[in-house]
């Protein structure tokens, strides 16, 4: 089987190979004999119900000198591709949904991954509220009296907004701190839309912990360790990548999660876990893949594109 690929993402000279999640991704699907394009989302357009963007093809490349070559650009009917891939950061949930809207125009035709539906209406911090048994104490508002409610129940908080991504804007609110109305504050000013308040969680001092899951199946984890004197463990703020082990806790999670996965489209997701609760679940644009490799060898891509080839197969049978 040999398909083409697109991959919506970052301009390719911006990755970082050595530990660029969607360059493995694409050297996975190179291996299998699939053609890869790439485009930005800068091109794309909707007109009469057809999604087109500029596309070249793209081959990724594992030397030292160079890691891609890209061709010529030409307007391009998405639905001529068998697979897209929405694989760029996106940090403005206003384009995102936009974005998402628009591919949503493909999906009759081509198979988009994750289903852009699916991921729209399943924000990062959103999505765990469904399963409340599985997350910590949670208020989501911008109401600073149902903040102080929660502090009562539960002394020290982690204060983050809704949409905030790569340890971003993300408080500690320690036992007996005076600064929640002064941090409420500034988040109000900077943040129009509600703030995640969760009960801390002490077992971060031991660092958090990405999960890849396909399918609703756990296939590789990656601890990441904070600094001393840190309550954010992203590798984007200072984080330390070790290795992640799964535990049967966190098998029985994805056992309950997988049912809702599979329904919204969700083949690939990140699950960030600290103890024993789930802190988010990452839809749009899972990392850790090269990380999980160095630490235990395990090819979580191998098994991303063995769900994708199943999922384009099902589609196809029932075209």
């Amino acid at each position: 089987m040999s398909l083409n690929i697109a991959l919506q993402m970052d301009p390719p000279e911006s990755i970082d190979p050595d530990k660029d999640s969607t360059f493995v991704l694409g050297l996975e699907a190179q291996k299998r004999g699939h053609t890869l394009f790439y485009y930005s989302t800068e091109t794309m357009s909707l007109k009469n119900g057809v999604v087109k963007a500029s596309c070249a093809p793209l081959e990724f490349i594992r030397n030292k000198d160079t890691h891609f070559t890209l061709q010529s650009f030409e307007e391009t009917d998405l639905t001529n591709f068998d697979i897209i891939l929405m694989r760029n950061d996106f940090n403005d949930p206003l384009a995102y949904n936009a974005m998402t809207h628009m591919l949503d125009h493909v999906t009759q035709k081509a198979l988009v991954l994750n289903d852009p539906t699916g991921t729209r209406e399943a924000p990062e911090k959103m999505l765990i509220t469904h399963f409340p048994d599985l997350a910590p104490p949670t208020v989501i508002t911008r109401n600073l009296n149902d903040i102080r409610e929660l502090q009562k129940e539960h002394s020290e908080l982690i204060i983050k907004p809704l949409n905030g991504f790569g340890g971003l804007d993300i408080y500690h609110i320690k036992a007996g701190d005076d600064n929640l109305q002064a941090v409420f504050d500034m988040l109000c000013r900077l943040h129009s839309e509600p703030f995640v308040v969760q009960k801390y969680l002490p077992e971060i001092k031991a660092g958090d912990k990405r999960i890849i899951v396909v399918e609703g199946e756990p296939i590789g984890a990656v601890s990441r360790i904070p600094p001393d004197g840190e309550s954010r463990a992203n590798l984007a703020v200072g984080g330390t990548a070790a290795i992640g082990k799964i535990t049967q806790r966190e098998r029985d999670i994805c056992a309950k999660l997988k049912p809702e996965l599979i329904k919204r489209g969700l083949v690939f997701v990140g699950l960030d876990v600290i103890g024993d609760y789930v802190t988010e679940i990452n839809p749009k644009s899972p990392t850790g893949l090269q990380h999980i490799y160095k630490f235990q060898g395990i090819k979580c891509e191998e098994a991303i594109w063995n769900a994708f080839e199943a999922r384009y197969e099902e589609k196809k049978a029932r075209a």
